[in-house]
Formats: structure tokens, sequence, C-alpha cells
């Protein structure tokens, strides 16, 4: 089971990318001023894409039906004055 966790204090700051296919789970903390945006990639890592933002805590799993490759974090001009902890995790489907 793959996983990726980063703290994030400063805009343009993303964790590292996963190779996720199938469930996978996302957790995020600490934000208040702050955005989080969570990218894909199909082209490993070449180009992102935005699938997701949050402005506060979440707990919560998603489903990657072809594969790709993701992460997350604070873009440029998303930065407030928080510290976001962000994990993605590949969960165990038996594969």
């Amino acid at each position: 089971m793959d996983v990726v966790t980063k703290s994030i204090s400063a805009e343009n700051t993303f964790s590292d990318a996963l190779s996720l296919r199938g469930d996978f789970s996302l957790s995020v903390s600490g934000l208040s001023d702050s955005t989080l945006t969570v990218q894909r990639s199909f082209d490993g890592g070449s180009s992102w894409a935005d699938v997701d933002t949050f402005t506060a805590a979440y707990e919560g799993n998603g489903y990657e039906a072809v594969g790709a490759q993701y992460r997350a974090g604070v873009k440029t001009g998303d930065y407030g004055s928080d510290t976001v902890v962000v994990s993605l995790r590949e969960n165990d489907t038996g594969r």
C-alpha cells in the first residue's frame, strides 16, 4: 500500500505524485485560509489537471478507473497563513 504525505506552508507546494488505480483515500487537515487543489496526470506528470479543491478539513475515498498519477498542493495565490497536511493513500484492494 503506497502513501504520500506532505505538510504545506507556502504557495506553489505539492506532494509527490502517487500512481493510483482503483480505490484511494484522501486526508486533508489544517486548512483555515488556504485552498488545497488535487491534480491528476495521465502523461506521467508532464501536465496536470485540477480535479478538486478543498477549503476545509476532509476525509474521504475516491476511485481511479484507468490509472493516473495524483498529487495535492497549494497553487500560487491560494496560500494564506496555515499549515496544510495532505495524505494520499492507495487502498489495499487485494491486487
